[in-house]
């Protein structure tokens, strides 16, 4: 049975809180990786030296230099590193001097590794992808071909960022240490995958119990035309090849259903609020409350946008410029709107005034 049911697509705040930290570490892209390997995109792996690591945190640098012929400009303002270049910025009044770092050996490895993989790649660290700076980039797309483009999107994104300093911050055992954690560079084969094919999958207890589509900002007819065959080629994928292979019994995966009716796997993500629950609540998808049990009663629970009329602007918005422009684009907080109305008109009073009290005698 396949009951479709609308939600805001934003996580709860329920307050449920028991995704351990071992938990995150196991959604580690090198952990699930080899396991999986037959039924994903293919992928390699780079360490992440520490140096680089210092990079993408230090907010008074932008991009590297273009050592790796890419086309991105070179926005910095200092950076210490053993090998340097000298890149002169001026105008008719200064001219300042900054330093634009290199990494000549990690540079030549990513580049090999880009090249193995047909030239263009989807770039992510140990568990996000910058989704959150598509905009950034010169074609609006997380395909690099280049360590610059790679860098320009990680060093705008608040999701590497989260990766790179608080992996662990939503877990219940804040007591326990924190696994160690080798960051690493995965650079996924470019694929273009259309969005209305991709799926987020909730695992509880090694039970496939919700469906969501993963772009529910959109309406996508196949999907509704297709809702049976959809959710149970996803059924069988699961039953077939992930349900009792991996480290947890709860976790989320994201697949991909192409053309040809294949499934493949896109994502492994931690069973909890960290990981976005999209159509469903995270209330719902846990044990012991009557929305979860209704669940789990009939099979996996398949929710997707059924028509244009639910169609919501895209949850990265928020990334590109500040949520109260986001706010006022919406219509989403009417305060802020009328505000915004106020601050306007007392703005033109006061240039009226001046007007007036500029005007000749």
């Amino acid at each position: 049975m396949i009951r479709v049911i609308f939600t805001d697509g934003h996580i709860s705040g329920s307050g449920y809180c028991s995704m351990k930290k071992e938990q995150v570490a196991n959604c580690q892209f090198s952990v699930w990786y080899p396991i999986f390997k037959k039924h994903t995109i293919k992928s390699q792996i780079l360490p992440l030296p520490q140096n680089v690591i210092d990079y993408l945190l230090d907010d008074g640098t932008l991009v590297v230099s273009g050592s790796d012929h890419s086309t991105q400009p070179t926005h910095t303002n200092s950076y210490n590193s053993d090998a340097e270049e000298d890149v002169q910025w001026s105008d008719d009044e200064t001219t300042t001097t900054v330093t634009a770092p290199e990494f000549p050996e990690f540079t030549s490895k990513v580049l090999e590794a880009i090249n193995a993989l047909g030239g263009c790649v989807f770039p992510k660290l140990n568990w996000s992808a910058p989704r959150d700076a598509n905009w950034i980039a010169l074609n609006s797309s997380l395909e690099c071909r280049s360590l610059s483009e790679i860098f320009l999107l990680f060093k705008s994104s608040d999701f590497i960022t989260h990766d790179l300093t608080q992996p662990f911050l939503q877990c219940s055992d804040q007591d326990s240490p924190d696994p160690v954690i080798s960051y690493e560079l995965v650079l996924r084969k470019w694929s273009e995958l259309i969005p209305g094919g991709e799926f987020r999958c909730f695992v509880k207890e090694n039970k496939l119990i919700a469906i969501s589509q993963r772009d529910y900002t959109q309406y996508y007819q196949h999907i509704l035309t297709q809702e049976q065959n959809i959710s149970h080629a996803i059924q069988d994928f699961f039953s077939q090849h992930i349900q009792y292979h991996f480290l947890d019994e709860d976790f989320v995966f994201d697949v991909y259903r192409d053309s040809q009716g294949r499934v493949w796997l896109i994502d492994l993500n931690p069973f909890g609020e960290v990981t976005d629950s999209l159509l469903f609540r995270w209330d719902e998808l846990t044990s012991g409350g009557e929305a979860a049990q209704q669940l789990q009663q009939d099979g996996p629970a398949f929710r997707y946008t059924m028509s244009e009329v639910t169609v919501q602007p895209s949850p990265c918005l928020s990334y590109r410029i500040p949520r109260d422009f986001v706010d006022l684009s919406t219509g989403e907080d009417a305060y802020k709107l009328i505000d915004f109305l106020k601050l306007k008109k007392n703005q033109q009073e006061e240039s009226e005034e001046e007007e007036e009290g500029n005007a000749p005698p």
